[in-house]
């Protein structure tokens, strides 16, 4: 017998478009689920990203996402995490295993917008660069023009500097979470695409650190100069004391009036040096006093070298200690370390005074290329200006400056640099 359907009451229909309905958003969500990572399922094609509040800005977009959503607490703790990275409207990789912790020292304790470095299960070619596993997302939250670092890496690559990181502008999502414009770098590590020294217990990558950043190997010479070995990783100590035997040499050479630029060539690349150093004085970085975050390479039988360069972002006036901005007048790193005792030699300042006349036209275009390096990033500086409210903050320690745009800040910049030439073109010779 056909059954007959009842004709379709009011009430029925209602029952009807409910039960459509409820089939409706069940599907839906099972559409949802299997293309975005919800924090559980590990097969999923891509990782969530809400552009709504800060759109694309004609950047690469990095967006992270932490294991069950873990907070980054410290530099020392590996988390595991997931990466993709999105262009406009889409994911342009697949999505990518990695570790990742915080990164700095007191950058990440005190920094709400804190550095970060990520190693990949894989060497992965990240963004052009060479294939590597290890990246360093760089902050840049003191400086609120975020092109410091960027600018020197580029004035480093036309000195033709050793083992100038490669670098480019990304938003890092993190954790479902938009934190900004990042400068994502190479890691400063022994490698044939960063830092190509032979990898052997006689080739050693250093550091000068201070009493403060005591982490990893560290060596103490007898005048009390601390440096971290970066490479060999896990040096024995035989091998630590060989590099300390000869920094010990090599002081006691500079300080004990034995010092001389014709004598020099078998302890210290000059010219090497002398770079490096300019470097340091023409940004007055005030690392560059000796302090920390100057890195030295040294094979057993030749010359210390100089580089990477690496951390410039509080220069160009940026101060610590509460300090007020600091102006383009004086000598910095000159005062300071090695430096005061190899420029006491007039040889050696002679020298670092030709290297400064021969290049100054390059040192002089660092001013003229930063609007030509804003417009990688001019886009993005709305959605950074609304994350972090920098431009107009006087309140955190490194904010010096008050801008009302994005512009005056990079006039400042702009402004300071052609002083600061001005300053070094009068005094140089006296």
């Amino acid at each position: 017998m056909r059954q007959v359907l009842p004709k379709p009451t009011p009430a029925i229909l209602s029952t009807w478009l409910k039960g459509f309905g409820t089939i409706f958003a069940v599907c839906f969500c099972l559409v949802l689920q299997s293309c975005l990572w919800d924090g559980t399922d590990k097969d999923a094609d891509y990782l969530t990203l809400d552009d709504s509040e800060y759109p694309y800005a004609d950047l690469p977009r990095l967006v992270i996402e932490t294991e069950d959503f873990r907070d980054i607490r410290d530099v020392e703790t590996d988390i595991n995490a997931r990466m993709q990275i999105y262009g406009k409207t889409s994911p342009e990789s697949s999505i990518q295993t990695l570790t990742i912790k915080g990164h700095g020292n007191s950058s990440f304790k005190s920094m709400p917008k804190y550095s970060l470095k990520i190693k990949m299960d894989d060497k992965t070619s990240l963004l052009g660069m060479p294939k590597d596993n290890e990246w360093i997302l760089v902050s840049n939250f003191s400086d609120k023009t975020q092109l410091k670092n960027f600018a020197i890496f580029k004035l480093a690559q036309i000195l033709r500097a050793p083992h100038v990181p490669r670098s480019t502008f990304v938003e890092l999502y993190l954790n479902r979470e938009y934190m900004g414009i990042y400068l994502l770098t190479e890691s400063i590590k022994v490698g044939k695409t960063r830092v190509n020294i032979p990898q052997n217990d006689s080739s050693y990558l250093f550091e000068k650190t201070t009493d403060y950043h005591l982490n990893g190997y560290v060596i103490r010479t007898d005048r009390n100069t601390t440096f971290r070995i970066r490479y060999p990783k896990q040096p024995s100590e035989d091998v630590a004391n060989v590099l300390l035997s000869h920094l010990n040499d090599w002081e006691k050479r500079l300080y004990g009036g034995k010092y001389a630029l014709d004598a020099s060539t078998s302890w210290i690349d000059i010219q090497d040096y002398i770079r490096y150093y300019w470097l340091l004085e023409f940004s007055k970085n005030h690392d560059g006093k000796f302090g920390r975050s100057i890195f030295f390479t040294w094979q057993k039988g030749g010359p210390i070298k100089m580089g990477p360069v690496w951390d410039y972002d509080e220069t160009f006036g940026c101060t610590r200690d509460g300090l007020p901005k600091d102006t383009p007048q004086g000598w910095l790193p000159r005062q300071y370390g090695w430096n005061n005792q190899l420029f006491k030699d007039s040889l050696t300042w002679e020298a670092a005074k030709k290297y400064w006349k021969d290049h100054r036209d390059q040192f002089a275009a660092f001013a003229d290329s930063i609007d030509s390096y804003a417009k990688k990033i001019k886009a993005a500086i709305p959605n950074e200006t609304r994350r972090w409210n920098a431009l107009e903050n006087t309140e955190f320690w490194a904010f010096k400056e008050s801008y009302r745009t994005y512009d005056e800040g990079l006039d400042s910049l702009k402004s300071w640099a052609r002083q600061r030439i001005e300053w070094i073109d009068g005094n140089i010779d006296k």
